[in-house]
């Protein structure tokens, strides 16, 4: 119970597919609950748990990637539709700005998501993705500095423009 809506959040960002997370979540706590009895203890409870549901979502995307690719001209096109209706307000803004952090490499989206979205520290990311604290400012940093650069691109990138939609 204590772990059950953390691993639903992680599958949640690691996925983006909220029926794939709930799939990847049961069959997470299933795992969980029949290899408990195996755990030794060399890792701490909380990172083994959420080793195994990364592990069940890496499984997922694993699939989901043999079974439908999606290029990054096809996601170029993507974004360049959103772009021309974003004059519309903010919600188109802000799903310009979702579909530009879903196009990101895996593991500049999951540290990006995992901090700034589902509001972690830089410790409970590199715990729930199993990486170095190192790893996580990293792949922010450089998630950062690729969304800024696409929204140069599509001339958005001037923070006034995103500080009036807030306001």
């Amino acid at each position: 119970d204590r772990y059950e809506r953390k691993i639903f959040r992680l599958c949640c960002s690691l996925l983006r597919e909220r029926a794939q997370a709930e799939d990847a979540a049961q069959e997470s706590l299933l795992r969980i609950w029949k290899a408990l009895p195996g755990f030794d203890g060399r890792a701490s409870l909380s990172t083994w748990i959420y080793t195994i549901a990364r592990n069940r979502c890496y499984t997922a995307i694993e699939r989901r990637r043999e079974s439908e690719s999606l290029s990054d001209e096809a996601v170029a096109v993507e974004a360049d539709a959103a772009h021309s209706t974003a004059a519309a307000g903010d919600q188109d803004h802000l799903a310009l700005l979702r579909e530009l952090v879903d196009a990101l490499p895996d593991r500049y989206r999951q540290a990006l998501t995992l901090f700034y979205y589902e509001d972690r520290s830089i410790a409970e990311v590199a715990e729930m993705l199993g990486v170095p604290e190192g790893t996580v400012k990293t792949n922010l940093h450089r998630a950062r500095a690729l969304l800024t650069q696409r929204l140069e691109k599509l001339g958005l990138a001037d923070a006034a423009l995103w500080l009036e939609q807030a306001a």
